[in-house]
C-alpha cells in the first residue's frame, strides 16, 4: 500500500513508461474493404480502417446507401429529436451516415449517427494521410457511459474518397455502398487461434468493467470451444520497463518487479491512495502462472473461472486485490497452487522472469500483426480484432476465423445473433400478412436473401420484391397472388402448373396479385345471345335462361321447347330428321352401285373357268388338236 504522494514529474514519468516501448514496434491499421457499386464513376474497392468500438460484421457483409447531413455535418451534436431522419424506410436500403472528422470524438460521431437511426457511419478524414484507427476517449476525456451502447459499425475512410462520395451525394446521384468484413479475419483450417490481451486491473473506470464484465459473459462460449478443441486460446498481459536511471527511485520501486523490469501503471492515477502498479504486475503474473499450470495439465479453459472469480471474490475497492485472496480462489478450482507460485518466482530478484520476459516479446509485432499497444485487445488468427469487445460480437469474429462450413454448432446458434431482422426487419423483404421475411441473421451478418418455405423457394433480390417460384408455389400464401371467397366459391390467379408469375382466372381480369375484378358477361354480351336468352351476371361467372319456359342450351345458346310445341323445338326436330334421313339414302345409293358392282365381276370370273366365252377360244382348240 501506499505511503506518500508522488510529484507530479513522476506521474509524468511513469506516463513515458507507459508508451516507450510500443513507440519501438510496429502499430498495424485493422482494415476492411468498401465496395462502391453505384454510380459507375465511383465503382471500386477500397480500404477503409475499422473503429476500435460498436460492432463490426466480421465474416459478412452490409449493404447501404449513402447519405450525407445537410446540417451537423461533423455529427458532433444530436440530430433532430422530432424524427429520425437516417432510419431506412421499410424495403428499403439500410442508410449509412457520412460524416466530417474534427470538433468532437469518433465515438460520440458514431452514437449520434445511430440514435439518428443509420445502420452504420463512415467518417472523412480531414486531411491526406495513412489511415488510422479510430480509438475510445482516454478516461475521463469523454462520457463513456455511451461508448459501449454503440452497435453499429464504424468505419474512417479517406478524403480523396469522401470529398467523391460527397460530391455525388449533392449531385442527386445515388451511392450504393458494401462494407465486406468476410477476410477480416483469415480462416485457413477447423481451428482458431485467439489471444486476449489483458490486465488485473479494476480501478481504470468504464474499460475496466467492460473487460471484467466480457471476461464474466464470455467465459461459457470460450469453454465449449476450447473443450471441443475448436480453439487453442493463450491469455496476455502487457508490462513496461523502467528507464535504467530511475531503478532505484522508489516510484519505480512500487510501481515495477525484479528491478524494474516489469511495471505496469498505477492504477489510480495516483500515487497517494489504493494499490501500486506492483500489485497489478504482480496478478497479471499470477493469472499467467496459473493458466501455464492449467494448461499443463490439460485445462486449459480454468484460467476463465478464475479471472471471472477473482474479479467477484478480490477486487481492489473492497480492499481484497491480495496475495491471500487470489489462493482461495486457485484452490477453489483444484489447481496446484504450488506449482503457481515457483512459476511466479522471487519478484524482488534482480533476475529475468521466463514468463513476463516471453509476454514482452510476444507483445511486440510479427509476419501480418502489428504491436499490441492497446489494452484490451483481442487477436484472431493473428489479426487484431477492432470493436466493441461483447460477448457477442467477439464470438462474431472468433466464428468468422473458421474455415467456411466447419463452424461450430455454437456458432449457428442463436446465442450469437444480433437480432438485426428486428428492427425494421433489417430493411430487407417481408410479408407480414403471410410471416415471411427475407432478412436472416446469422454469425457473419444480417443478410437480405428470399427465403424457402416448405420446400418453396422464393426468388427476387430479397430487399424490395421476392417471390414464390416453381411447382406447389400456391400452397405459400397463395404464390403471392390474389384470391377470394364468396358465396362459398373461392377463385385464385395462382395455378400450380405455372412456376411463376400470376393471373386472374376466367371470368376476371385484373393484374393477378393485387385484386381480380370479375367481368360482367352479359354487359359485355359474350353470352346468352339468342332471342328468347335471358342473362344474369355472377360473380366470377354467369346464368342464362330462356323467355316463355323454354330450355336453354349452352352448347348451342338457343332455346327450345320443353313440350315441343314451340317452333323453334319443331324447327329444331325438322333438321336432325332431314339429316338422317339424307344420310340414309347416301347410305342406300353407295350400297347398291359399290356392291351390285362388285358382284357382277366376281359372277363373270367364275364363269370363265367352265365355258368359252368367244371364238378365239374355240380357234385355238381345234388348231391344237390337228397339229396332234
Amino acid at each position: 500500500m501506499k505511503e506518500k504522494s508522488a510529484p507530479l514529474m513522476v506521474v509524468s514519468l511513469m506516463m513515458i513508461m507507459m508508451i516507450i516501448r510500443p513507440c519501438l514496434g510496429r502499430f498495424v491499421v485493422e482494415k476492411n474493404n468498401l465496395k462502391v457499386t453505384s454510380p459507375d464513376s465511383l465503382k471500386g474497392v477500397y480500404e477503409c480502417a475499422i473503429g476500435n468500438f460498436g460492432v463490426p460484421q466480421y465474416g459478412g457483409t452490409m449493404g447501404g446507401i449513402v447519405v450525407f447531413p445537410k446540417s451537423n455535418e461533423k455529427a458532433c451534436k444530436t440530430f433532430s429529436d422530432d424524427e429520425i431522419p437516417y432510419k431506412s424506410k421499410p424495403g428499403g436500403h439500410p442508410i449509412f451516415l457520412l460524416v466530417d472528422r474534427g470538433e468532437c470524438y469518433f465515438t460520440l460521431k458514431a452514437w449520434n449517427a445511430q440514435t439518428g437511426g443509420a445502420a452504420a457511419v463512415l467518417v472523412e478524414d480531414d486531411r491526406i494521410e495513412p489511415l488510422i484507427t479510430m480509438d475510445t476517449p482516454e478516461e475521463g476525456a469523454a462520457q463513456d457511459d455511451y461508448v459501449q451502447n454503440i452497435t453499429i459499425p464504424s468505419a474512417l475512410i479517406s478524403k480523396a474518397l469522401g470529398d467523391k462520395i460527397k460530391k455525388a451525394v449533392k449531385n442527386g446521384e445515388v451511392v450504393h455502398i458494401s462494407l465486406d468484413w468476410r477476410e477480416t479475419v483469415p480462416h485457413p483450417d477447423e481451428r482458431v487461434e485467439y489471444e486476449f490481451w489483458t490486465n488485473s486491473n479494476d480501478e481504470c473506470g468504464p474499460k475496466c468493467d467492460a473487460q471484467i464484465e466480457f471476461v464474466k459473459e464470455f467465459k461459457g462460449a470460450a469453454q465449449i470451444l476450447e473443450k471441443k478443441g475448436y480453439t487453442r486460446f493463450t491469455p496476455h498481459y502487457i508490462t513496461w520497463y523502467c528507464p535504467e536511471a530511475f531503478i532505484l527511485s522508489r516510484q519505480c520501486t512500487t510501481q515495477c518487479i525484479n528491478r524494474g523490469r516489469y511495471c505496469a501503471p498505477d492504477p489510480e492515477q495516483d500515487f497517494s491512495v489504493g494499490y501500486d502498479g506492483k500489485d497489478v504486475v504482480l496478478q497479471n503474473l499470477r493469472q499467467a502462472c496459473f493458466f501455464k499450470v492449467a494448461n499443463d495439465s490439460g485445462k486449459p479453459w480454468l484460467w476463465w473461472d478464475y479471472v471471472s472469480d477473482f474479479a467477484i471474490r478480490c477486487p481492489m475497492r473492497a480492499k481484497r486485490f491480495t496475495k491471500e485472496c487470489a489462493d482461495r480462489v486457485i484452490r477453489s478450482l483444484g489447481v496446484d497452487l504450488k506449482k503457481v507460485d515457483e512459476c511466479i518466482g522471487d519478484p524482488d530478484a534482480d533476475v529475468e522472469n521466463p514468463v513476463l520476459k516471453a509476454e514482452q516479446e510476444a507483445q511486440i509485432g510479427h509476419d501480418t500483426r502489428g504491436d499490441v499497444t492497446m489494452l484490451p485487445t483481442l487477436i484472431v488468427n493473428n489479426r487484431q480484432y477492432r470493436g466493441k469487445l461483447a460477448r457477442n460480437a467477439v464470438l462474431k469474429a472468433i466464428c468468422a476465423g473458421f474455415e467456411e462450413t466447419t463452424e461450430p454448432s455454437l456458432c449457428l446458434t442463436p446465442d450469437i445473433e444480433t437480432n438485426e431482422c428486428l428492427e425494421n426487419n433489417g430493411g430487407c423483404w417481408q410479408d407480414k400478412h403471410a410471416n415471411l421475411t427475407a432478412c436472416r441473421d446469422t454469425f457473419r451478418g444480417r443478410v437480405c436473401e428470399c427465403p424457402t418455405v416448405q420446400g418453396v423457394k422464393f426468388v427476387g433480390d430479397g430487399y424490395v420484391h421476392c417471390e414464390a417460384s416453381g411447382l406447389f408455389r400456391c400452397k405459400i400464401n397463395n404464390g403471392g397472388c390474389w384470391q377470394d371467397t364468396r358465396g362459398g366459391r373461392t377463385y385464385s390467379a395462382c395455378v400450380d402448373e405455372h412456376t411463376h408469375g400470376c393471373k386472374c382466372p376466367p371470368g376476371f381480369r385484373g393484374d393477378g396479385v393485387r385484386s381480380c375484378e370479375d367481368i360482367d358477361e352479359c354487359k359485355e354480351k359474350v353470352a346468352c345471345q339468342c332471342p328468347e336468352c335471358n342473362c344474369k351476371n355472377t360473380w366470377g361467372s354467369y346464368e342464362c335462361s330462356c323467355k316463355n319456359g323454354l330450355l336453354y342450351m349452352q352448347e348451342h345458346d338457343i332455346c327450345i321447347s320443353k313440350d315441343g310445341s314451340s317452333r323453334v323445338g319443331w324447327a329444331f326436330i325438322w333438321v336432325i330428321t332431314l339429316g338422317l334421313a339424307a344420310a340414309g339414302l347416301g347410305a342406300y345409293v353407295v350400297y347398291k352401285y359399290r356392291i351390285r358392282r362388285y358382284m357382277d365381276s366376281e359372277i363373270r370370273a367364275i364363269m370363265a373357268q367352265y365355258m368359252p366365252l368367244d371364238s378365239n377360244v374355240e380357234i385355238a382348240g381345234h388348231d391344237s388338236h390337228e397339229s396332234i
